[in-house]
């Protein structure tokens, strides 16, 4: 049987991702002072300082840019669509910067609550109330606008940050991931949920939630519809664990460092665990950012693993078995994990610390705003009487299983290789 030709690199949205970010991630560093607005307030006071023309202006310019790179990068890509695609793009973005300023409020940062929930919020009131044209879905780019976020990402992740964690960590993270990996791909199958559907959500409980279902989908290739379903999970799970965990941390009468290796490793986003570990205290803080970034530094690895195991997988069930050439596996290889890389590197090794301190706040910046126009993507093109009719509650089930034993067998390594600390 024929194969079907291998798509051109520019109908790849895994290096179209990496084409949009390399500018940003060459300009930061280069002085380009990124005019990020000012989104925090407390009450309808502080309302004016939110539209203020500085403000305004930030967004704008921001908002110019990022369409202007994502056009770019698409263009070659979209077809007939391309006409429609900017004036998409307008709406998604401003329904993104809408669910940063929701996020924004001091009350809604205090209950841990986060942009991303607003975006995909926004988005699906809009699906389900309002039109969804054919100009706006062309700009429903959810795959290449978390890919970029996640490339952008890999400037954060520092070696020097990584080293930091220190033995506990890494023995925590490299403990966590697979043992949770493996639970949850085992209850999938025993709840009858399909193979690629449990990798989805195999990966979002054991590693960073929907980064991790993002890089594995990429790898596997997997349904996009699927994807959605697991990122409803994570983040409608994420809010109750944020509020609940620091409450158990103070119960159990654990301290701040285990507690902060906990939540790391348990809760599914840095901010999530930014959030939760405030409530506890600053050593908390410290130690539970450093796990999860421990964990999600892993991307990488657990992407290059799936893709590899996931080939071999089809080869073997395939009509002709033996073992899959490299074409195949770089084929089936998430490309921008090595932008995630590449950036991490040159961010770790080439430039200049002093430097790197000072690109941290814009690039967080840039970050957030694709990750929440992506979210209000995955709100556009998702119907939740359709998510419900995908493998009904079953995958649910699979998710808070492993979920379950994920914060069990976590707090346990928690407090075997923290315990002697603060």
């Amino acid at each position: 049987m024929n194969e079907s030709p291998r798509p051109a690199w520019w109908q790849n949205e895994d290096w179209l991702a990496v084409l949009a970010a390399v500018p940003l991630l060459v300009a930061v560093p280069l002085g380009w002072k990124v005019p990020l607005p000012k989104l925090g307030w407390e009450s309808a006071a502080d309302l004016g300082g939110l539209f203020s023309g500085a403000n305004l202006a930030g967004i704008g310019i921001t908002s110019a840019v990022l369409i202007a790179l994502s056009t770019a990068a698409l263009w070659a890509s979209l077809g007939r669509a391309a006409s429609g695609f900017p004036l998409g793009a307008c709406v998604v973005f401003l329904l993104a910067w809408v669910a940063q300023v929701l996020a924004g409020h001091v009350g809604i940062k205090g209950l841990g609550v986060e942009y991303v929930v607003f975006a995909l919020g926004l988005g699906l009131l809009w699906s389900h109330f309002l039109p969804v044209p054919a100009w706006l879905m062309s700009a429903v780019r959810t795959e290449f606008f978390i890919k970029t976020g996640i490339v952008i990402l890999g400037a954060g992740m520092l070696f020097a940050d990584l080293l930091k964690a220190g033995t506990p960590g890494l023995i925590q993270a490299l403990l966590v991931i697979p043992v949770i990996w493996h639970i949850t791909f085992r209850l999938a199958r025993w709840f009858k949920v399909d193979d690629e559907f449990g990798v989805m959500l195999s990966t979002a409980v054991s590693i960073c939630g929907v980064s991790a279902a993002i890089a594995a989908c990429g790898a596997i290739q997997g349904d996009k519809k699927k994807l959605s379903y697991v990122t409803s999970l994570v983040l409608i799970c994420a809010v109750p664990m944020m509020i609940l965990m620091p409450w158990c941390v103070r119960w159990l009468g654990l301290s701040e460092a285990v507690g902060g290796a906990w939540l790391g490793g348990t809760l599914d986003t840095s901010g999530s665990v930014l959030a939760a570990t405030e409530m506890i205290g600053e050593t908390a803080t410290k130690t539970g950012t450093v796990v999860k970034l421990s964990q999600n530094v892993l991307i990488g690895v657990a992407a290059f693993v799936l893709s590899l195991w996931w080939t071999v997988r089809e080869k073997s069930a395939g009509a002709v078995a033996g073992r899959p050439d490299f074409g195949l596996i770089w084929e089936r290889f998430p490309k921008f994990v090595l932008g995630f890389i590449a950036a991490s590197m040159v961010f770790s090794f080439v430039l200049d610390p002093a430097l790197v301190k000072t690109c941290e706040k814009p690039l967080k910046g840039l970050r957030e705003v694709w990750f929440a126009a992506a979210f209000v993507c995955i709100g556009l093109e998702t119907r939740l009487a359709d998510l419900a009719k995908l493998g009904g509650v079953r995958p649910a089930l699979a998710f808070l299983g492993g979920q379950t034993v994920n914060v069990v067998w976590t707090l346990f390594l928690a407090w075997m290789l923290f315990g002697r600390q603060g």
